[in-house]
């Protein structure tokens, strides 16, 4: 695993041995970002369900100006911060070990709000469509004004929900492209009016 552009670019980033983390592998992560470009410069990111901090690293590494990191897995944590320290980052970063409920609440209380979101949660839990619905109700108080929120899953989940539209809008939170690279599936969502 590694950096693939800008001022990081080949930087090798460690990742735990461990069936909990499943870094976005760097054709579908070079994929992501050629989309993400009009996005990142200066931008905020929260990366919800970070893992190795790949996803954040990368968009630090491509102009991005802070990046909040967080996960509930220790190891993950661990993982988080020796990848920031790997780059010399740790003043572009907020790393967080929390529950992602409380990890979004803790955001609404610091009145910080994003233009991108990455959700990468384990692909065969709910965890997405929870996080998307608690977005959509939250939306001006944790997105900046046309904002975008990436949530990677796999065909497998998608194929196993009874009800697939469900995930094509989250009140005024809309899906507006879904990408599918082999098993991994890209949907990007965008507030209605922008």
């Amino acid at each position: 695993m590694r950096i693939i552009a800008g001022k990081y670019k080949a930087k090798r980033l460690v990742s735990p041995k461990t069936e909990k983390t499943r870094p976005t592998l760097d054709r579908v992560k070079e994929a992501l970002f050629s989309i993400l470009e009009p996005y990142i410069k200066e931008a905020k990111v929260l990366d919800l369900f970070s893992g190795t901090g790949n996803l954040s690293l990368e968009s630090i590494s491509r102009g991005a100006a802070f990046a909040w990191m967080n996960d509930k897995e220790k190891l993950s944590i661990s993982t988080i911060i020796s990848n920031t320290k790997l780059t010399k980052s740790e003043k572009y970063v907020k790393i967080t070990n929390k529950d992602y409920i409380k990890c979004l609440n803790q955001i609404i209380k610091e009145n910080i709000r994003f233009n991108i979101i990455f959700l990468d949660p384990p692909y065969e839990s709910n965890l997405g469509i929870k996080t998307l619905e608690f977005i959509a109700s939250n939306y001006e108080r944790i997105l900046e004004e046309n904002a975008i929120v990436v949530y990677e899953t796999d065909k497998a989940f998608i194929n196993s929900l009874k009800d697939k539209s469900i995930l094509e809008e989250f009140v005024d939170l809309v899906c507006v492209d879904t990408r599918s690279y082999g098993n991994v599936v890209l949907k990007l969502y965008k507030w209605r009016d922008f």
